[in-house]
Parts: structure tokens; sequence; C-alpha cells
């Protein structure tokens, strides 16, 4: 029989993240790994959990299973930390009014921005040299 579960797509910035929480033991499994192996830096996890936290959803009762790819880091938590929030809106309904006084319902928009041609960057100029 098939596990019921429910399913959240966040991104950021280059990355995009599948999360999938179903009713389990309190297992945290990203792209194979356990949560505090693929996000080791400090504060990631915290920031992964935040909509667990918000909504008071109890860690141990869940297993949560998420596909990261693209990005960096901070892209991939950030995305992890949206598609939990979706996931669990579509589990209970109820959460919604929480998490989007949060913040945590508002996708990022923010972008890298291309390099202009004659510019170092995007916006940086070369330096001007009047001789």
């Amino acid at each position: 029989m098939a596990v019921q579960y429910y399913e959240g797509i966040g991104r950021r910035k280059a990355s995009t993240a599948r999360v999938r929480v179903m009713n389990g033991t309190g297992n945290f499994v990203v792209n194979g790994k356990t949560l505090e192996d693929y996000f080791p830096r400090v504060g990631d996890k915290e920031n992964v959990l935040t909509p667990l936290d918000t909504t008071g959803e109890n860690k141990s009762q869940l297993d949560v299973s998420v596909l990261v790819k693209g990005g960096g880091v901070t892209g991939q938590s950030d995305a992890v930390k949206l598609g939990l929030a979706r996931a669990l809106i579509k589990m209970v309904p109820d959460y919604q009014p929480p998490l989007r006084k949060a913040g945590l319902l508002t996708r990022d928009p923010r972008e890298k921005e291309r390099k202009k041609p004659g510019l170092k960057r995007a916006r940086k100029a070369p330096t001007y040299t009047k001789r």
C-alpha cells in the first residue's frame, strides 16, 4: 500500500527543492543524507526547521524527504524552508495564517543580476582615469 504524503515545491535563487511530508518516526532526509550532514553550517538547520517550529508540529511524528537541486547552500536551505511550509499547508490547511504571518510562504524573488557589457560586474564600472 502506498504511503500518504504531502508535497511542496520551494525555490530560492537558483535552487529548487521538492519536499514530501508524511507521518512517521521523525526522519529528515535531504538528498539521501540526514539534515545535519547536508546542512552542517551554523543556523542552516534551524532555518530549515522554522516552519515546524512556527506551527508547533511535533518533529518526532513526521518523516520529511527532500530532493534539492541547484544553487548554493543558502539558496538550498531557503528553498527547503519554503517547500516545507507549503507541504505543511497541504497537510493541515489551518497552518496557513501563522505561516503567512511569519513570512514563510512568500517566495524571495531576488536573483543574481546579469553582467553588463563594458562593466566588471552587473553594476561595477572600471575605474575612471583622466589621463
